[in-house]
């Protein structure tokens, strides 16, 4: 098993404006725990690579998979560790008021002498970044659950 965590979160907005909030990448700071900056290497495409700071170091970040108003995946590589973060923003089923729901799993693998640390580093990116939406929620919205701590 890979998945670290799967987190989902109602936001009382229309989709699109959920997903320009998501891609707004000068501003991932704000609901991105521990993370200080993000600045993206051009337009949100496939391939986009993102500088994320955090704890004073950069560090990359790849668009990997991307449907434009509804998902993309970012994917990060640090040495035996792989971790993507792949969001989905869909419109609430059967909801007239505009809210949305976005969606994030986080999947860690890991390779060569990592891998017997698996377990460890999925549990601390759950600690670390399982109120990632909640977060997001807050700075969309206002609305109370903004924490800080990981990375993308």
């Amino acid at each position: 098993m890979t998945e670290a965590f799967h987190a989902t979160t109602v936001i009382d907005q229309p989709a699109d404006a959920v997903w320009t909030a998501l891609t707004d990448w000068s501003r991932a700071a704000d609901w991105m725990p521990g993370v200080e900056a993000v600045q993206a290497g051009g337009a949100t495409a496939v391939g986009t690579e993102l500088t994320v700071r955090a704890r004073g170091k950069d560090r990359t970040s790849t668009i990997t998979a991307l449907d434009p108003g509804r998902s993309l995946t970012l994917t990060s590589v640090q040495g035996g560790v792989t971790a993507d973060y792949a969001y989905t923003v869909e419109p609430s089923a059967g909801d007239t008021s505009e809210s949305t729901t976005v969606m994030l799993a986080a999947d860690v693998r890991t390779r060569g002498w990592w891998t017997m640390f698996g377990p460890l580093l999925r549990a601390a990116i759950r600690r670390a970044d399982g109120g990632q939406l909640d977060a997001f929620r807050h700075a969309v919205t206002g609305a109370p659950g903004g924490t800080r701590g990981g990375t993308p």
